[in-house]
């Protein structure tokens, strides 16, 4: 396996920058999915019905993206049913092609967040074997707790060719309360990007990039091309395009590099649900929004 920012380089370049974000609400999700028999544990049923919708999405939206953003959350939501749920469709995600975020948030003391970077990343060695857990390609991360915290995750994903996505300026409302607070001088996001920057130098491959990324939101377009321009050789995730706020004219102008590459963006509500629940069809109608996506944020 190729390093990570190579692999999202060739799938950029193929698909555009689209990512699709799984976050299966179950009040969004089509009518006739959420009547079900009450036969048996509501958990487990509730399950059945998101993985039958999730697999849909990934058939439908296929063409038009190569990266797929799991939001743990929602699965967790589900209990152990929903948690196995999501490793199922991983693992059929990961056969139809799809680069895979797992989108987790982790961040802890270094034993702790050891066990986090294996679960994610590189398995777990039993007995002399190898046990694929999460089998994410990337993992998103909380640098709060510094870099002590984080160097599990770093460590882990150079040793399998995989990626890290630090939160750096979130798409959150709330988010400048301590992301913009001054220190130094300069807003305390910067110091974090600064730092992202410098795990990611030693990872920098042919394409220019590396293997350790930045969450940057769309919402905050000044200061998503601050970042562009600050650090080229950073993917970084984008946030908040479409239900958020975030507009397509917007992130092309702030997000990416010259030659079309340096960010994927995500879009979760917009590309997932853009259909009422009761719409009967709700297939046409993600399939023309994951279209539309790929054509506006490209600009072809």
């Amino acid at each position: 396996m190729g390093a990570f920012a190579e692999r999202l380089a060739e799938t950029v370049r193929q698909y555009g920058p689209l990512c699709v974000g799984l976050d299966p609400r179950w009040e969004c999700l089509p009518a006739d999915l959420r009547r079900f028999s009450t036969d048996g544990p509501l958990l487990f049923q509730a399950s059945q019905q998101v993985r039958q919708f999730c697999l849909r999405v990934l058939e439908l939206t296929r063409p038009y993206s190569g990266v797929v953003k799991f939001q743990s959350a929602f699965f967790e939501l589900l209990g152990p049913a929903g948690m196995q749920v999501m490793q199922e469709l991983i693992q059929t995600a990961r056969q139809q092609g799809w680069l895979i975020i797992w989108d987790a948030k982790r961040g802890d003391v270094a034993s702790t967040a050891e066990a986090y970077a294996a679960a994610a990343l590189t398995g777990w060695t039993l007995n002399g074997q190898t046990l694929p857990v999460w089998d994410a390609d990337a993992l998103t991360v909380n640098p709060y707790l510094g870099a002590d915290a984080l160097e599990p995750f770093l460590a882990a994903a150079r040793r399998v060719g995989r990626g890290v996505f630090v939160l750096v300026r979130t798409s959150n409302p709330g988010a400048g309360l301590f992301q913009d607070l001054i220190c130094e001088g300069r807003p305390l996001y910067s110091h974090v990007a600064e730092a992202v920057a410098r795990w990611n130098a030693p990872t920098v491959s042919a394409s220019g990039l590396g293997d350790v990324g930045a969450v940057a939101g769309a919402t905050h377009p000044r200061q998503l091309a601050e970042l562009r321009q600050s650090y080229p050789h950073l993917w970084l995730l984008v946030p908040g395009y479409g239900a958020q706020g975030g507009t397509a004219e917007e992130i092309r102008q702030a997000a990416f590099r010259d030659d079309g590459l340096g960010a994927i963006v995500n879009s979760s509500r917009g590309v997932v649900f853009p259909f009422h629940p009761h719409d009967p069809d709700w297939e046409r109608a993600i399939r023309t929004a994951a279209e539309q996506a790929q054509r506006e944020l490209t600009g072809r």
